[in-house]
């Protein structure tokens, strides 16, 4: 089974929920987790598989406890290749810069060199008021290859 590391962004807690559902499937499923809500990166093993879950706040910007761990990243990493991921981004589509923070994780990452496993789950509010529901049909469809 794999090791896991859940990486969140997060203003009101949504992510956190969503987070704290797959922790759940995938240690139910014999996968070790830890989950980070301040993340920095000495803390994070490049080893594991790493599984973004972000809100987007303000104009589409990155929630402020994931900030330092995204300009960390941005600032000092070298190229990952080995980086195994996935990413679930909750937004709002009624705002112009609809998961914002989640395409600017993902797209760093891919900067990085690092590979998805599976395209970016977005998450629309205004579609759904339980967003660890599409997020969990999502996880378990890609589970096994991790």
């Amino acid at each position: 089974m794999a090791a896991v590391e859940i990486i969140i962004g997060t203003v009101y807690g949504s992510a956190v929920l969503v987070a704290e559902t797959l922790e759940q499937a995938l240690t139910e499923a014999g996968h070790q987790v830890r989950l980070h809500e301040d993340a920095v990166l000495a803390d994070l093993d490049q080893d594991r598989f790493w599984l973004f879950v972000t809100s987007t706040t303000g104009q589409g910007d990155i929630p402020p406890n994931l900030v330092p761990l995204f300009e960390e990243m941005r600032e000092c990493c070298p190229p990952m290749p080995q980086l195994r991921y996935a990413l679930v981004a909750l937004g709002d589509s009624s705002y112009d810069n609809f998961c914002g923070a989640g395409r600017q994780v993902d797209e760093l990452l891919q900067e990085l060199q690092a590979q998805a496993v599976t395209p970016r789950l977005q998450v629309d509010a205004t579609e759904t008021l339980e967003p660890e529901e599409p997020a969990l049909a999502w996880l378990k469809g890609w589970m096994a290859q991790i």
